[in-house]
């Protein structure tokens, strides 16, 4: 979800991350390829993929664009010539602006009726199908705190007092899915304006912005990366519930417990949609694809693949997912429309008080 597959990961469980080669339009000129464009944490297991291809006679081809937020913005700019036929990874911070500029045509996806409905956001034209969902949540360096006998924060506002002070990491909010998140977690905690004098504590606290989850995570993140010490002096990083199993499952060696823990008071959900883009070349395979997505099969491997929760009802977690990252009990949502309706106003606020 964001980009964050650890740099050890594609190795050793064999994903799969094919990338689109030379011009996209002779690839889309072929019925029998589907161009999938996602962002840049897109991963699926080898033998799945290949299950899709064989049962449905399509090659799929994935063309990978940064982080969601930029994703997103280039498939809009590039809507009436679009670089593929399916788009994965617009999630519930940017839907609108998606849905707005007529990014998707309608595909009611079958297997949707397996899906559950708090997740159909866009139920009365099904222009986009939800794939996953998961929690955009600070995550600490346990080693740090243990060694600084300090007490991780567990809230948003324990994040604004002294003892925190030069430790947070966050992600722009106007160039990256987490930080935007995170924005918005924070003003459903704290309302339509009380959000800005949080977060003008939170810089004069000291906190740290950076252009997106990678950087933020692999370098200014004291906690390890996929079990390599991470170069950053950061304790505290604006990432996933589900970032503590990835550290386990990528460490080398194998930890027996997460490095890294979750403040559980900071948490947002996200939820990421596919869509059929409105000028697709292949259509009918777009739409095989996803369907191939709510599959259970898909659906089952996704979470050790991209650190993200299955939507479809009866679709297993693995056990690691389940011990290391919990979803959070209790998360920050906030309705579509009320994104919709704030988003780039506040994202204009929140860049002229934390950029300056």
């Amino acid at each position: 979800m964001h980009t964050k597959t650890f740099v050890a990961a594609a190795v050793g469980l064999g994903l799969v991350t094919l990338s689109a080669c030379g011009s996209s339009n002779g690839a889309q000129a072929d019925s029998k390829t589907i161009t999938l464009v996602s962002h840049d944490s897109w991963a699926v297991s080898k033998n799945v993929l290949q299950d899709f291809e064989k049962q449905s006679g399509y090659k799929v081809r994935v063309l990978k664009d940064g982080d969601a937020g930029q994703a997103v913005n280039k498939a809009i700019l590039t809507k009436d010539n679009p670089q593929g036929d399916v788009f994965f990874g617009v999630d519930n911070t940017l839907l609108s602006r998606a849905l707005d500029n007529g990014l998707f045509q309608p595909y009611q996806a079958k297997g949707l009726d397996q899906v559950g409905m708090s997740y159909q956001l866009d139920a009365a034209k099904h222009r986009v199908t939800p794939i996953d969902y998961g929690d955009i949540c600070v995550n600490y360096d346990k080693a740090y705190f243990s060694e600084h006998k300090l007490t991780p924060p567990t809230s948003y506002a324990d994040l604004v007092k002294p003892q925190y002070k030069n430790l947070l990491v966050t992600e722009n909010a106007s160039t990256s899915s987490p930080g935007l998140g995170f924005l918005l977690g924070s003003a459903a905690q704290y309302g339509d304006n009380g959000w800005q004098d949080y977060w003008k504590k939170l810089t004069a606290n000291g906190v740290k912005v950076v252009d997106g989850w990678e950087q933020a995570y692999n370098e200014e993140f004291s906690g390890s990366a996929g079990g390599k010490k991470a170069k950053g002096d950061r304790p505290l990083v604006v990432s996933y519930a589900s970032s503590p199993p990835a550290e386990v499952i990528y460490g080398d060696p194998k930890p027996s417990t997460a490095p890294t823990g979750v403040a559980t008071g900071t948490c947002f959900r996200q939820i990421e949609f596919a869509g059929l883009l409105s000028n697709a070349k292949n259509t009918k395979g777009g739409k095989a694809l996803i369907d191939f997505l709510v599959s259970k099969e898909f659906q089952e491997d996704m979470p050790l693949n991209m650190f993200v929760y299955p939507v479809v009802q009866g679709a297993s977690v693995p056990a690691e997912f389940t011990k290391y990252g919990p979803a959070a009990k209790d998360p920050e949502t906030m309705a579509p429309e009320k994104i919709a309706a704030n988003r780039d106003q506040w994202v204009k606020t929140w860049t002229s008080l934390v950029l300056k």
